[in-house]
């Protein structure tokens, strides 16, 4: 090599290795110096520092909009079972992994599972002489045309775990006049004889699955008063109606009249729960009332325990505790016989008005917060521990659980008024469904546990497929498809 070239090269190399500042304090000094520095007529660039893949990468996810990125990770993840078993197949015919099964994409160890099976295999080699007996049941015909190997054959033919799919639309959609956009309100309900009670202003309607028939129940205009609450017992033949002066009546769907007005509270009745004969009330005068429909008022328990309104009520699957929300921020449990709440959750930073008892695991209950709280906290009241939470985003106005799966929806207000389907114990979301354009404040599950009905104050009833009691991906058409629209 010419001395002259090498001695150029190694000047220019070690220009480039000093440091930033040391090579611009000889840049000014060279151009304050009237004698000029002699340069080489080559450039060699070094692009050591540059990583073309990362760069390139980001480039291209900057340049898409949020959209574009959403309908990505839809994509990716309706696609991602495929590529696990293609990815599966690939290790069998190239590293001999011997998977048999496609694992889940959803659990949290299938990256785990997939990239550690057989890791040491890639700088083996291995060559089998020895001839395995031909089994019709789980070996490949010796005379198959297939290039995959037996492993990969069993793989292929496993059972594969049908996708999970909710339409992202209600199946039917029903005016509702006058449905009140209060959060402290409870004004749907849904019945065994799958009758769907609606409180509309003064009125009590009765939608009827089975005849088409609009009815309405009550009118409550006549003595100046409206309808704040509606609960149906668990046979689905009374319908208690709580009011805004405080009175409590009990109606016989089926033959449409009163048959007994309760008295006890002194402001509006925002919340009913049934447990057998016994129907409990909770008010904003801060009291629940407790009491048996077939003896005299002076039997009623007054349970005292919560400083604001009573906003929320659900007795448990065994009728043997009912848990309160209250306005002020306490999620209370009580047992049958005490006059004081056997336990106190105090974590929630905003009214507690939507209850769940679990159907599927003993003393399991879910809350969720109002505006300032947003979450949705688990508690196991046989120990009285908090279990785990959540950060929703947004307002939580109900929820309820599967009654065929170990999943729960929650309806939302401020501010994105949606509707989640959340798997437990998980908490990862199934499913978001939006369409209501204020706060969904009622919710309602169907008698079969497939379908929910969630209404809001854009006076309208909206019902959708949910959940579902076999996991296939035909979604089941509810009977609610008969009804007809008021006008």
């Amino acid at each position: 090599m010419d001395q002259e070239y090498e001695r150029r090269l190694l000047r220019q190399i070690n220009h480039q290795n000093l440091p930033t500042e040391t090579r611009l304090s000889k840049c000014v000094s060279a151009t304050c110096s009237p004698v000029s520095v002699k340069s080489g007529d080559r450039f060699i660039p070094t692009r050591a520092g540059s990583n073309w893949s990362i760069n390139f990468h980001y480039a291209n996810e900057n340049c898409r909009s949020p959209s574009q990125n959403h309908k990505a990770k839809d994509a990716s993840s309706d696609s991602s079972k495929d590529t696990v078993a293609y990815a599966a197949l690939l290790r069998n015919e190239l590293l001999g992994a011997g998977i048999e099964a496609v694992p889940d994409p959803h659990t949290d160890d299938r990256r785990h599972a997939v990239l550690s099976q057989d890791s040491h295999s890639v700088f083996r080699y291995t060559v089998h002489t020895k001839r395995v007996p031909f089994d019709s049941d789980n070996e490949v015909s010796p005379y198959s045309l297939s290039p995959l190997s037996n492993k990969s054959h069993k793989l292929l033919r496993s059972p594969r775990k049908p996708a999970r799919k909710i339409s992202k639309i209600p199946f039917k959609v029903l005016d509702a006049p006058e449905l009140q956009d209060d959060f402290y309100l409870n004004l749907v309900d849904w019945s065994a004889g799958n009758l769907l009670s609606v409180g509309l202003g003064a009125c009590v309607y009765l939608w009827s699955a089975c005849t088409s028939q609009v009815t309405r129940l009550c009118d409550l205009s006549v003595d100046g008063d409206s309808v704040t609450s509606v609960c149906w017992n668990e046979r689905g033949s009374l319908v208690a109606v709580g009011t805004h002066k405080g009175y409590v009546q009990i109606w016989d769907a089926a033959g449409g009249r009163k048959l007994t007005s309760l008295e006890g509270h002194s402001a509006r009745v925002g919340a009913l729960a049934w447990n057998g004969e016994q129907l409990s009330s909770g008010s904003r005068d801060r009291v629940i009332l407790q009491r048996d429909i077939r003896t005299p008022p002076s039997g009623e328990r007054r349970l005292q325990g919560h400083r604001q309104e009573v906003c929320g009520l659900k007795w448990s699957p065994d009728h043997q505790h009912l848990a309160s929300g209250g306005n002020d921020n306490k999620l209370l449990v009580w047992n049958s016989s005490s006059l004081l709440p056997v336990q106190q959750y105090s974590d929630h930073l905003a009214a507690v008005k939507a209850i769940a008892w679990s159907p599927h695991q003993h003393g399991l209950l879910a809350s969720g917060g109002g505006t300032a709280d947003r979450c949705l906290r688990f508690w196991n009241t046989l120990t009285g521990q908090a279990l785990q939470s959540t950060d929703t985003g947004s307002q939580v106005c109900n929820l309820a659980w599967s009654k065929h799966a170990n999943e729960l929806v929650s309806t939302h207000g401020y501010s994105q008024n949606q509707i989640l389907v959340w798997k437990y114990p998980s908490l990862t979301q199934v499913a978001k469904l939006t369409g209501h354009s204020y706060r969904v404040l009622y919710l309602a599950v169907s008698p079969d546990g497939e379908a929910i009905v969630t209404g809001a104050g854009d006076e309208t009833l909206r019902f959708w497929n949910v959940f579902s009691k076999t996991r296939c991906t035909k979604e089941s058409k509810s009977v609610l498809n008969l009804f007809t629209r008021i006008r």
